[in-house]
């Protein structure tokens, strides 16, 4: 390296370039919404046919059965056992699956544009004519029960556990994750009926990117649906979210434990509120990165762990913010007081110029890089028609990055992150653990890793 590039590092270079135009929208005539962009750039097709419906909207007492219904979906038709099935996808040289989110449900495929009608062909055999055969049933429930073993072992699932309970209280939001008893109890009645009522085109819808011709798709997709009759839409009645007023502490007792694995938590904005763009700005600053504040101060400045978080958690009806980081035993409240010390100081100092500099220059840089694949561009797509953001949102998102200034930082702080009525969940060995953190709450809990009171 040159002298003169020592002391005038080279100029950035410009921005990239995001032009896309609007997709084309139109809806078939059992009430399928069908979104489509046009996309010739390479031979490739993706298809997500997406439905208003997720984990949440699971009935009371079967909690996992969406879940469930996905993922046995593709585990074989009427026409196709399972191996058939994955043989000639593989034939294809395409992929196709299913799965749900606390909101939505996703029935995806890819495949390049030679094959697109096989494909689709195959997404409609998923979507229309599953098996539920018992003995893939049998062995979802024996693996999904083994997997439970597994996730109650890790840390970071326990942490996730409480958080979540504290947090939503009794709105199904506040279950990450089905219980044993849960899956043991499904069965093919229940996975049959539950399709059937979740699975209607008017609560759905189909789109598709890449290397397609509109007019020919939608005609495709009017045969290929024929026999789907659009059905009842039921919606679901969910409990008020808790209201927090204080700070408390929640331990997870792993007698044992080499290191504490610490979440604090409070609720935060859901996916569609106005300060969206002010607060992941906020976010990218405090914690986001390998250069925010937290990180820099607990783990390159303390030494306390590897990596010091904050993660924005952005849903359809609510959302929360957390401050995470594992951190060796001894030093689990001294990493307290800095999580807290840069929890207040996002919202009491103004952040530099340089840092919300940094923060955006992050965020509108890595925004085109995500629509660079097919996949990326599919996917970014989904997101906004599913959370009804507005139709210009991808044009529009890295004017709306550029525009957060110093003073929408602080304010959305100041907002969305509330120290003093935070939930502090601690996975460790509770002897070592509550000493040093008691005095940062005014109620202390301790559970057990199965989720008991101690």
């Amino acid at each position: 390296m040159t002298p003169e590039l020592r002391k005038n590092p080279p100029q950035p270079l410009a921005p990239v370039s995001f032009e896309i135009p609007r997709p084309y929208e139109t809806k078939l005539s059992n009430g399928l919404r069908v979104i489509i962009f046009e996309n010739d750039r390479l031979p490739l097709v993706s298809y997500r046919l997406a439905f208003d419906r997720g984990d949440i909207n699971d009935p009371a007492g079967w909690t996992g059965l969406t879940s469930a219904v996905t993922s046995m979906m593709t585990e074989g038709t009427e026409n196709y056992t399972s191996l058939q099935f994955a043989e000639k996808i593989e034939r294809l040289g395409a992929s196709i699956g299913a799965s749900s989110s606390d909101d939505f449900t996703i029935v995806s495929a890819s495949s390049l544009s030679l094959y697109s009608s096989e494909i689709l062909g195959m997404l409609a055999e998923v979507v229309l004519r599953p098996a539920f055969a018992e003995d893939e049933l049998d062995l979802y429930r024996r693996n999904t029960v083994e997997h439970l073993k597994f996730q109650r072992s890790q840390p970071p699932f326990l942490a996730n556990e409480q958080a979540g309970r504290l947090i939503y209280g009794d709105h199904p939001y506040a279950t990450v994750s089905p219980k044993a008893a849960d899956i043991e109890r499904l069965d093919r009645h229940a996975l049959v009926k539950a399709h059937r009522h979740s699975f209607v085109p008017n609560n759905a819808m189909f789109i598709a990117v890449g290397d397609v011709n509109r007019d020919e798709l939608v005609a495709e997709l009017e045969d290929q649906f024929k026999e789907w009759s659009a059905g009842e839409i039921t919606k679901s009645e969910f409990s008020a979210l808790p209201e927090r007023s204080s700070r408390t502490l929640t331990i997870v007792d792993r007698p044992g434990s080499a290191q504490s694995n610490i979440v604090i938590t409070n609720r935060a904005i859901d996916r569609s509120d106005p300060d969206y763009f002010p607060v992941i700005v906020m976010n990218q600053v405090l914690g986001a990165g390998a250069s925010s504040r937290v990180f820099m101060n607990l783990r390159e400045e303390k030494g306390y762990t590897y990596g010091a978080y904050t993660r924005l958690n952005t849903k359809r009806l609510a959302g929360d913010i957390e401050a995470t980081a594992e951190v060796r035993n001894d030093v689990t409240g001294e990493s307290l007081k800095e999580f807290f010390y840069e929890l207040e100081r996002i919202r009491t100092d103004k952040v530099a110029d340089d840092e919300i500099a940094d923060a955006k220059s992050f965020l509108t840089g890595v925004f085109p890089i995500r629509a660079e694949t097919q996949e990326g561009l599919t996917n970014l797509i989904v997101n906004q028609h599913l959370y009804g953001l507005p139709d210009d949102y991808l044009q529009t998102y890295r004017a709306n990055v550029d525009a957060v200034t110093v003073d929408d930082v602080q304010r959305v702080a100041q907002k969305h992150i509330r120290p003093d009525e935070m939930a502090i969940v601690i996975v460790g060995d509770a002897g070592d653990v509550l000493p040093q953190a008691e005095s940062y709450a005014g109620s202390v809990e301790i559970f057990d890793t199965e989720g008991n009171l101690k």
